[in-house]
């Protein structure tokens, strides 16, 4: 009786360790984002901007913005890596040097 067993390549675990941990990283920035926002309105927080004064509550929507771009651009992040995970015997096909 032959038992196949197939298990993860510890590099793959590695690189959805890493995306895991980026996508903490965009939630984290996300909440701050959010949180500044709250912050900004309740307590009416200006910011000076060379000559003009602009409210807080619009860097923070920046803030939140930019995290929910960083998450999508995760979700693509993982696909591509996850389709790329696996193993191919091309990877270790050495290239054909050329005769000179």
């Amino acid at each position: 009786m032959v038992h196949t067993v197939t298990a993860n390549p510890p590099t793959a675990k590695g690189k959805a360790a890493m995306i895991i941990i980026l996508y903490v990283l965009s939630v984290v920035i996300m909440l701050l984002g959010a949180g500044f926002c709250a912050y900004s309105a309740i307590c009416n927080v200006q910011m000076q901007v060379m000559s003009s004064t602009i409210p807080g509550f619009v860097f923070g929507m920046v803030i939140l913005f930019l995290g929910i771009r960083y998450l999508m651009s995760l979700s693509k992040l993982r696909q591509e890596v996850m389709k790329s995970a696996g193993f191919s015997w091309e990877n270790f096909r050495k290239a054909k040097k050329p005769r000179s």
